[in-house]
């Protein structure tokens, strides 16, 4: 996508500040669900207007929930786009209500091929919502596998993605706890994924509790996944790499050396400098 290149980091009110003095800032994301239309955050669309690209990533669509995704929903992630000027948005394959409950997370689908026809629905509602801005899906860090899968992780999202035209935003992050947590190799899943539909890819930090890898957005990121950007960025050439930080953030100096490492893992230029 145009102008979604190099490394960014997710736009957050609490660092803002922050990420308006980056010098070499080319992209960034914001949580879509958090942006007030008729009163958007001044620094985001200062952003815009410097020619930033800002792209809206949804967290409440449900597309992997059973239920059609809510018009009123997909709409605001289209006026978000068309207020950002952003050729592009981004969802999860998740469902994160069921029966009018709200779960609060974002929860693993079953991988069948029922659960891909309600996904590919979703969709193609959604797509319909969007007109002409793409939409990029993001498999998510599960906790838990459904059991008797049908398919394997790759092969469901390839399938998603197949079916739907959607380009993958691809969680490095993710790839990691999934494998850990399932004792498996996350270059072996690396290999599996159709590395070639990135749109742009996720990093984050995670921590260990009870014995499972969780994806906490607030810790920094572990040499492990750094290593994993390296892997990947050896088999393909990621259009753009994003670090998300969303609670527990640090001082501006330990944010810089972030994303400096990531920069150095992916062997792109520094964005801090």
């Amino acid at each position: 996508m145009r102008g979604m290149t190099g490394v960014g980091i997710g736009w957050r009110p609490e660092i803002a500040g922050y990420v308006a003095t980056l010098p070499g800032l080319r992209f960034t994301e914001v949580v879509a669900e958090s942006v007030h239309l008729r009163h958007p955050p001044e620094l985001l669309m200062d952003l815009v207007e410097r020619g930033v690209r800002v792209v809206p990533h949804g967290v409440k669509l449900s597309l992997g929930g059973a239920e059609p995704v809510d018009d009123a929903r997909a709409a605001h992630l289209a006026r978000c786009a068309e207020l950002l000027r952003s050729p592009l948005v981004s969802e999860h394959i998740a469902f994160v209500r069921a029966g009018g409950v709200e779960a609060g997370h974002l929860l693993p689908v079953p991988r069948t091929r029922e659960a891909v026809d309600a996904i590919v629905a979703n969709v193609r509602r959604t797509q319909a919502a969007l007109g002409g801005v793409a939409l990029a899906l993001e498999p998510i860090a599960a906790l838990f596998d459904w059991p008797d899968p049908e398919l394997t992780e790759a092969q469901f999202l390839t399938e998603i993605l197949d079916r739907t035209g959607c380009p993958l935003l691809l969680d490095v992050a993710n790839v990691y706890a999934n494998a850990r947590n399932r004792d498996e190799s996350p270059t072996d899943l690396l290999d599996a994924l159709p590395l070639d539909r990135i749109a742009y890819v996720h990093v984050a930090g995670g921590a260990e509790h009870d014995g499972l890898y969780h994806d906490t957005h607030t810790d920094a990121t572990p040499p492990e996944v750094l290593d994993l950007v390296k892997e990947l960025c050896a088999r393909t050439t990621p259009p753009a790499l994003m670090l998300e930080r969303d609670g527990r953030y640090p001082p501006a100096a330990e944010l810089t050396r972030e994303l400096d490492a990531l920069s150095a893992a992916a062997g792109l230029p520094r964005i801090t400098a």
